[in-house]
């Protein structure tokens, strides 16, 4: 995991928990404001999921299986 999928999730669990206190006090800004934290911790994690499979893959390229044939 780097620090781009933690950063992702923990913008997304602030985001959820910003919403929910918008919907609690019945403040429309605070509700849109937790929604687009979310859509950015979204979008950072994700960039941080494909980081993780570029590295895999240029691992996998870099070092392949030897064939036991």
């Amino acid at each position: 995991m780097n620090k781009d999928q933690v950063k992702g999730q923990a913008k997304n669990i602030a985001g959820k928990v910003q919403e929910a206190t918008g919907k609690l006090v019945n403040c429309k800004s605070q509700e849109v404001k937790g929604i687009n934290l979310q859509v950015e911790g979204k979008t950072q994690e994700g960039y941080g999921d494909a980081k993780e499979m570029a590295k895999d893959v240029h691992h996998a390229v870099t070092h392949p299986a030897k064939s036991h044939a």
